[in-house]
């Protein structure tokens, strides 16, 4: 299991010192059976009077810091080591009858389910629909890890990506008329496109690990991909950006039905608007040599 560490670093600047509120940050990752943090550490400057941890209704680690004084800057440095077990999720048994789709999410999942199936952007004329039913074949049964993997791949190789740092999301329609956008714009359009067909998703930010021969686009900064649910394999991840099925080089952080629901750093501040010098952004993410296990000697008698 390799071990990986994750530095993200955020930097407000102001013209003058100005007076923060309240602010959330999602920076620590959802531990599980595939990611397990061995330690963390976060640095904030000024110094925060309160910070309090809690977890959200999807169950994504939240942290609320709250100031006083004034300051020009402030910062929030954190770092986090941890294991990450890459998995391809599709090499994992799908239930007999939802290896081909159309299929029926079970009745006593679909509460649960149903509202991370429903559709959240306008489609007016259904273009978003058409485009995921092309992955759908007119004669024949279609293979549900074949659907999911061609449409991974389908955004991957026909829609450029182009970095932004505005925040929100474009709407799926018009990543689709644009042809272009943001690992968050894919990520929303393939959630929007995948429930057009009846499957339920949900939005996943995190960070990326590129390898030097990775070939990846997207590290450097937070990274967006999504997650859609598939009977007898359970949530599968899915980087349409950078066509990835599974969770390799992915690192998880929150999940959400809604992508609003799942930002890396948010808070308020008081002072005049001209203060503002922006924000910056600092994200790496490295490989690092697993920790020796020391083995009792008693253990390594035959």
């Amino acid at each position: 299991m390799p071990v990986l560490s994750v530095r993200h670093v955020t930097t407000y600047r102001y013209k003058q010192p100005v007076a923060f509120g309240e602010h959330r940050m999602m920076l620590r990752p959802r531990e599980g059976h595939d990611q397990r943090i061995l330690d963390a550490a976060l640095a904030i400057t000024p110094k925060p009077v309160e910070l309090r941890w809690l977890h959200d209704v999807f169950g994504n680690s939240v942290g609320v810091a709250r100031f006083s004084g004034r300051a020009k800057e402030l910062r929030f440095d954190s770092t986090v080591r941890l294991d990450h077990a890459p998995i391809n999720a599709l090499d994992y048994p799908i239930n007999e009858d939802a290896s081909s789709y159309p299929f029926a999410y079970d009745v006593d999942e679909l509460p649960d389910l149903a509202r991370s199936i429903e559709r959240q952007y306008a489609d007016p004329d259904h273009a978003v629909e058409r485009w995921a039913r092309k992955f759908v074949r007119r004669n024949g049964p279609t293979g549900t890890r074949d659907l999911l993997t061609r449409m991974t791949h389908g955004i991957r190789e026909s829609f450029d990506y182009i970095a932004r740092s505005e925040r929100g999301v474009q709407a799926p329609v018009q990543t689709l008329r644009l042809g272009s956008g943001t690992c968050r714009d894919f990520a929303v359009f393939m959630i929007e496109a995948l429930r057009a067909l009846g499957l339920a998703a949900r939005f996943v930010s995190g960070y990326l690990y590129v390898p030097q021969a990775g070939g990846r686009v997207g590290g450097g900064a937070t990274h967006a991909w999504l997650r859609v649910y598939v009977p007898g394999a359970g949530w599968v991840e899915l980087d349409p950006t950078n066509a990835i099925i599974g969770n390799r080089d992915l690192i998880r952080v929150a999940v959400a039905r809604d992508h609003r629901h799942a930002i890396p750093l948010h808070g308020t501040w008081t002072g005049f608007p001209a203060d503002d010098l922006g924000m910056t952004v600092e994200v790496s993410v490295t490989a690092v040599e697993p920790i020796p296990v020391a083995v009792p000697k008693a253990a390594l008698q035959p």
